[in-house]
């Protein structure tokens, strides 16, 4: 299986970085062929431009960068997001590369009655949005109403018609115990090794 990691955070002794590690180390025993984009590393800038959203109307894009992901996600059968939370939202460059990536005429069109949305990546057989934060998972459930899974598993992929989707939140990850740090890294790891 292909599998393209789509990575945000640019601190690299982050414990966003420990879950890359145990994700790509369990995709490989698993077989699994591997391609990360590192959106830190690469300068992505998640801003949308007078030129992109020319682009986004004519269904072509026009950043290098932007294309160079294209052409990746493109190939791929499963879409993993790995990010912090930050005030309670994912950070720009991952909502960035919602907005000028995953674009109409690519990761999407309209549907021909007019009314919802058509998924195009033919490959895709399911997308994995981790994240970490460090408020607790009742807090955000109940106070913020969990907002990624209402921007990017509700708003985003499934209203593109990608129905299988998963999130998995690591919550109060400053105030757990290293042990059990320890213990949803190797999880990940064991999970990952076993994705069909």
């Amino acid at each position: 299986m292909r599998v393209v990691i789509v990575f945000n955070h640019p601190y690299d002794k982050s414990y966003c970085n420990a879950i890359l590690e145990s994700v790509q180390k369990g995709l490989l025993r698993g077989g699994h062929e591997v391609d990360t984009i590192h959106l830190d590393q690469d300068g992505f800038n998640p801003a949308m431009t007078a030129a992109d959203l020319q682009a986004f109307v004519q269904h072509r894009a026009v950043d290098p960068l932007v294309i160079n992901y294209q052409k990746r996600i493109e190939v791929a059968d499963h879409l993993i997001f790995i990010f912090p939370i930050w005030w309670d939202i994912m950070p720009a460059s991952t909502k960035g590369l919602i907005d000028r990536v995953l674009s109409p005429g690519f990761a999407y069109d309209h549907h021909p009655r007019g009314y919802g949305l058509v998924p195009l990546l033919e490959n895709l057989k399911g997308i994995t949005v981790i994240s970490t934060m460090n408020k607790p998972r009742i807090m955000y459930s109940l106070w913020i109403g969990n907002l990624i899974e209402k921007v990017m598993i509700k708003s985003a992929f499934k209203a593109m018609g990608y129905k299988k989707t998963e999130w998995i939140s690591f919550t109060s990850v400053k105030r757990v115990s290293h042990e059990k740090r320890v213990k949803w890294l190797n999880d990940l790891e064991t999970k990952f090794k076993k994705l069909r």
